[in-house]
């Protein structure tokens, strides 16, 4: 198994897993629009990066992410907006595999801290959050304003 930024080529697993993860969260399994997808990642101004995990010419998941200013002072976070592995690639490692790259890709960004959230009625994601020793933070209330 290999974890890589995804490219334009990836336009197309990125669109299926996104219909993947609103199933996942009790939506439709509709895949995300191509050309959005296109705009969101591959323009001259990307809001996100995406990583996919591969085994060979199959991908077993995905995880997006951005950068966030200010962290701490002047300092910048990696905010990872969704992790997601394939049903079928569970439990082997591939969740382990992208929190080290984004780890990574942290470090390599000179970001002080990797963030994100998670959903408290998905219990799997926070049982391996903890697996990880990372302790959920209280502080913050999350918002959304929807257009």
């Amino acid at each position: 198994m290999r974890i890589e930024q995804a490219t334009e080529r990836d336009v197309d697993a990125i669109s299926e897993i996104l219909g993947e993860i609103e199933a996942y969260y009790g939506g439709e399994a509709t895949p995300g629009n191509r050309e959005q997808i296109r705009g969101a990642l591959f323009s001259g101004r990307p809001a996100a990066t995406v990583l996919l995990a591969r085994d060979g010419d199959q991908v077993l998941g995905l995880a997006s992410y951005s950068f966030l200013w200010p962290a701490a002072g002047a300092d910048t976070s990696l905010y990872l907006k969704e992790l997601y592995v394939r049903a079928e690639a569970r439990r082997r490692g591939v969740a382990g595999a992208f929190m080290a790259a984004l780890q990574d890709a942290a470090r390599k960004s000179g970001c002080s801290r990797v963030e994100w959230t998670a959903d408290r009625d998905n219990p799997p994601a926070l049982a391996f959050y903890a697996a990880l020793g990372v302790e959920p933070r209280d502080g913050k209330v999350f918002y959304r304003l929807e257009r």
